[in-house]
């Protein structure tokens, strides 16, 4: 991202806010000297009047409640595809203080098989949307292609070689914790970047459902729990170019 939106909105609404609030307060001041006269309401105040509950709302909704978010790539396929347009709710890991990301109100923490948006810790600005394969304690490795996590290697099934005849992609359903979902892997011998991770206390590590095209922990670096954003829990609508029409064909939750 090349701006933060987060602080943007809470300067505007503290900014509309305040204004608004210091007219009053002259307008009270005035008011208790005696005088009569009519004040005119200047424009800006007129306007940051009208703004700041509007501000308000969505400052309120967009970081306690639901977040919208589009997916800009394809290290979650086959999940989540590049144009879809998700929902991530903002309160399942608690309460956050806008824009610092501290938590005030603990309502839950990550579990393993969750689609997670955070802050990369490279940066700590720029979303990115994983899936949380080690929680805190856990101890991941990922060699040959196989996810492996406490020395027990992740169950999958093979359900898909495409395409037909000369499979460039293999399609794996992964249980993962609760969760049963689809997994990519590239057919061909490169296993990528492997290793193992210890994740300690306050961490989380990450990984793409497309195993071979996503830069997660295995390149970035275990994820710190101030920088959770929320979980990704539907699509609401997929729009792949800008010049072509939205679609709700994968309305739907996300697994």
């Amino acid at each position: 991202m090349d701006f933060d939106f987060s602080l943007i909105l809470v300067v505007l609404t503290l900014v509309s806010g305040l204004i608004w609030l210091g007219f009053w307060l002259y307008i009270k001041v005035r008011t208790r000297g005696g005088s009569n006269a009519m004040i005119k309401e200047p424009v800006v105040v007129e306007y940051s009047r009208s703004f700041f509950p509007v501000l308000f709302l969505v400052l309120v909704v967009r970081s306690f409640l639901i977040e919208p978010f589009q997916i800009p790539s394809q290290s979650m396929m086959p999940t989540l595809e590049v144009g879809d347009f998700i929902l991530v709710n903002k309160y399942s890991y608690g309460l956050r203080v806008p824009v610092l990301g501290y938590k005030f109100l603990d309502l839950g923490e990550p579990q393993r098989g969750d689609v997670m948006v955070f802050r990369t810790p490279e940066d700590n600005t720029t979303n990115y949307i994983k899936r949380v394969v080690g929680v805190p304690g856990d101890t991941v490795e990922y060699k040959d292609k196989q996810l492996i996590i406490n020395g027990e290697p992740v169950d999958e099934k093979l359900i898909a070689a495409l395409p037909a005849g000369a499979p460039r992609e293999l399609y794996y359903e992964e249980q993962l914790g609760e969760k049963l979902h689809r997994i990519i892997k590239e057919n061909y011998s490169n296993t990528g970047h492997e290793g193992k991770w210890v994740v300690p206390e306050g961490k989380y590590f990450m990984m793409g459902d497309n195993r071979d095209r996503s830069k997660d922990s295995r390149y970035i670096g275990l994820v710190p729990d101030e920088n959770i954003v929320g979980r990704a829990f539907a699509i609401w609508m997929h729009w792949e170019k800008f010049l072509s029409l939205p679609t709700f064909s994968r309305v739907g939750s996300i697994q």
